[in-house]
């Protein structure tokens, strides 16, 4: 099981989601985070040891956001159009990768369609 950090980039069926495959999911939109500034919602993951899990590409910036100073950062990156379900499904494609999760601490998550691009690699 892990602690995920749901950013609110994300759609707010993705807590629900991370939670059905038994990880705990805290929606930062449920903590009074919903506008915080992308540090704010770094820090909080930092202090929290919280994966972040999130569609905001800034964060896949690894001189800003260096990722063996996180628990795990992992940024969904879908094509354009896609929509809601589709970034669902491309979520459930992390989650469904328990072995991925399981080596996350330090790591950068990078989710497209068809792969799971780790930073860096195991």
């Amino acid at each position: 099981m892990a602690n995920f950090l749901i950013d609110a980039s994300l759609p707010r069926p993705s807590a629900a989601l991370v939670a059905s495959y038994g990880h705990t999911a805290i929606d930062v939109r449920d903590i009074g985070m919903g506008t915080a500034s992308d540090q704010q919602i770094a820090a909080h993951a930092q202090a929290s040891q919280l994966i972040l899990l999130t569609k905001d590409q800034d964060f896949g910036n690894v001189i800003d956001y260096p990722p063996n100073q996180y628990h795990g950062i992992a940024v969904v990156e879908p094509p354009a159009q896609i929509g809601r379900a589709g970034v669902l499904a491309l979520v459930e494609t992390l989650l469904r990768q328990q072995h991925i999760i399981d080596i996350l601490d330090g790591r950068l998550a990078i989710i497209q369609p068809g792969r799971i691009r780790l930073r860096p690699p195991p």
